[in-house]
């Protein structure tokens, strides 16, 4: 596997991030003396129970700078990774070096078998839902609490929305594929030019956009997707997780709308959050309200299921 590093360069002077980069290695398959290095930053009381935030496509862990220093300034740690092909993570250089099932093990190694994570509150978003949902499957006495945000855990029964079919086929033959100006597509509020270029910091060139332009395609669309399986095995495991489960998603988000009901239907403690004025990436256009709400989740693990 060839393996693609930004540089360090592309990273200087990113507004709105002050946070220190920190890597770990992940074996680039199972077994495999070859590793990819993984990119986290680490934020607050070593010692306080960790906040593991996980993002998705086509972001990085910038995505949750607003979010980052509320939690900190509460007392929380907060460790927020970049998943294996974006930010400051290493990059696969081919679009077939990338699977699901290589998503989950990346992460699985670097959560539980590098920085042995527990007690863990995971916030995840978008394709860090899809990953980190499964994390939670495979390892529920880790995980204190979830909040899912505009995501889900999709095992091919049912069918895609059009927004997300859309996204599909632009991902896959647009040709070209600025990871900035698709957040600003993603975002109700305006985004300045500087946040745009870090988002797209990462990507000095095509080159390094492989898991970025593949992501969409990984998501199972039918029950006998390579990944199917292993989601319905999954779901059985969350429809017994009985800790706190945040739903939090956003009234402007066409691409994951209605996700939240799965959720609710099928795990025991679900309740639902609905952010309003937000797009798709809630980080961006109520970063701070959601920060609180992540708060409020930790402090008073609350059973009501719905709050709007």
């Amino acid at each position: 596997m060839r393996l693609l590093r930004t540089p360090d360069e592309c990273f200087k002077e990113l507004p709105g991030w002050p946070f220190s980069p920190r890597y770990l290695q992940v074996p680039i398959a199972p077994g495999s003396p070859e590793t990819a290095r993984v990119h986290y930053v680490d934020e607050g009381p070593p010692s306080a129970p960790p906040v593991l935030l996980m993002h998705g496509e086509p972001t990085w862990s910038y995505l949750y700078r607003h979010v980052i220093p509320p939690l900190t300034l509460a007392g929380h740690r907060v460790v927020a990774v970049d998943l294996v092909g974006f930010g400051r993570s290493d990059k696969p250089a081919l679009q077939a070096d990338y699977t699901y099932a290589a998503h989950v093990a990346w992460m699985a190694h670097a959560v539980f078998g590098v920085l042995d994570l527990r007690d863990i509150t995971l916030v995840c978003h978008d394709w860090g839902g899809l990953i980190g949902l499964r994390l939670v499957s495979m390892a529920p006495d880790r995980f204190a609490g979830v909040v899912a945000a505009n995501t889900g855990l999709p095992t091919g029964a049912q069918a895609p929305t059009e927004g997300f079919l859309a996204w599909r086929r632009m991902a896959s033959q647009a040709e070209t594929f600025q990871a900035g100006s698709i957040v600003a597509m993603g975002t109700v509020a305006h985004l300045p030019d500087a946040v745009r270029a870090a988002y797209d910091a990462p990507f000095p060139d095509d080159t390094y956009k492989a898991g970025a332009r593949v992501f969409p395609a990984l998501v199972p669309l039918s029950p006998e997707d390579p990944a199917a399986a292993d989601q319905r095995r999954a779901w059985d495991v969350l429809a017994g997780f009985d800790k706190p489960f945040l739903a939090a998603f956003s009234d402007r988000d066409p691409i994951t709308q209605g996700g939240q009901y799965p959720f609710l239907a099928r795990i025991p403690a679900a309740r639902e959050h609905i952010v309003k004025g937000a797009g798709h990436f809630l980080q961006e256009d109520t970063g701070p309200q959601l920060a609180e709400v992540i708060k409020q989740f930790i402090e008073t693990k609350p059973t009501r299921r719905t709050t709007r």
